[in-house]
């Protein structure tokens, strides 16, 4: 259901304290994030996937309809615009409110599609807009880019994804000079890292590289080529990945936009190493700068600029003092600004906010 990387849908939902989560989807995915209890709509076999292929082409679905009846929910909220078209259309039938959370992709790659393809998927995330009570954007970046793909801007919020901030950070003794945690695809600038790395010689970082993707071959390949220290270990339960984060001095984000126009929303790695009290080297992407600010909280630079890259991180090995101090003042933003528990109660106003607003459609 939920890919290992989604680790933020998880956590909010778990957070939610006047509001009982239920999860659902489509099919049943093999993840570190898969529960038993999570509600499945369409079984796995032949005829699961033809109904499933109904409700991508016609946005309807009997079974989902009966699956969400059956929950009696009083809100639906989608992740992705694309998931939303999945289930607008039923949460109006049922006369329930529907919210959706759009990301990055999905308002920035995906609508830019060439042929039928795009030009279905912008119909579809147009009526996805005019379904929801309320659109939310992760970034003040995605919030433009959703009106411009139509979303009526009285009903987008803007809306931090909210991490777990520990009342004390586990100190554990550093084994990586450099860590990234992301799937390995072009917006993820790991070629661009792993460029960077290869100019910094004295000394040679040790560099940790945490997740999996179409590009991880290809990274694996190009590390081997510039001689990098890199160690790569998968995708990683979360329980891992902050140990890791832990064990490193920093966190790289080199986030770019792809000549497809993907764009990242704003990564939630980067509040997660915060929380730990770690510096991030990132580049000036999308949101990324309502997270990091630049000499105060980490170091940002140009996208798709590994000498600049190389420079940020090279003068943060070398400076134990910056680390300390820009790690403590990320530290501190991440808590006054993207604590999960703050920022899933104001998630909770939202759903008070499109639930008292909703006006239940006649039901057909």
């Amino acid at each position: 259901m939920l890919l290992g990387s989604e680790t933020f849908i998880r956590g909010q939902g778990d957070a939610l304290t006047r509001w009982t989560p239920t999860y659902v989807g489509a099919t049943r995915i093999t993840s570190a994030l898969s529960r038993p209890d999570d509600v499945i709509a369409f079984p796995d076999g032949p005829a699961g996937r033809r109904e499933f292929l109904g409700l991508r082409l016609g946005g309807t679905s009997p079974r989902l309809r009966a699956v969400l009846g059956r929950i009696r929910p009083g809100l639906v909220h989608a992740h992705f615009g694309g998931d939303g078209w999945l289930v607008s259309r039923t949460a109006q039938q049922l006369g329930v409110p529907l919210i959706v959370t759009v990301h990055g992709h999905d308002v920035t790659r995906q609508p830019q599609s060439p042929g039928l393809h795009g030009l279905r998927y912008r119909r579809n995330l147009r009526a996805v807009f005019d379904r929801a009570a309320l659109v939310i954007a992760v970034s003040d970046v995605i919030r433009d880019r959703a009106e411009a793909c139509g979303a009526d801007p009285a009903k987008i919020r803007v809306h931090h994804t909210g991490v777990p901030v520990p009342a004390t950070p586990p100190i554990l003794p550093k084994r990586w000079d450099v860590a990234f945690v992301g799937r390995f695809v072009t917006k993820k600038g790991v070629d661009d890292l792993l460029t960077a790395l290869s100019r910094i010689t004295a000394p040679k970082p040790r560099a940790l590289l945490i997740g999996d993707g179409p590009l991880l071959t290809d990274m694996r390949a190009l590390a081997e080529r510039l001689g990098v220290d890199a160690t790569f270990v998968g995708s990683q339960p979360p329980e891992s990945v902050q140990r890791h984060l832990a064990e490193s001095r920093m966190l790289a984000c080199p986030s770019k936009t792809a000549p497809d126009g993907d764009t990242e929303g704003l990564p939630t790695t980067i509040l997660e190493a915060a929380a730990l009290g770690l510096p991030v080297v990132a580049t000036r992407h999308s949101g990324i700068p309502e997270a990091v600010l630049d000499g105060r909280t980490g170091l940002l630079t140009p996208e798709a600029d590994p000498a600049a890259l190389a420079a940020s991180m090279s003068r943060l090995i070398g400076d134990a003092d910056l680390r300390r101090r820009l790690g403590a003042q990320g530290r501190e933003h991440v808590t006054a600004h993207f604590d999960l528990n703050t920022q899933t109660r104001a998630l909770e106003g939202l759903y008070d906010e499109a639930l008292t607003h909703h006006t239940a459609p006649a039901r057909r």
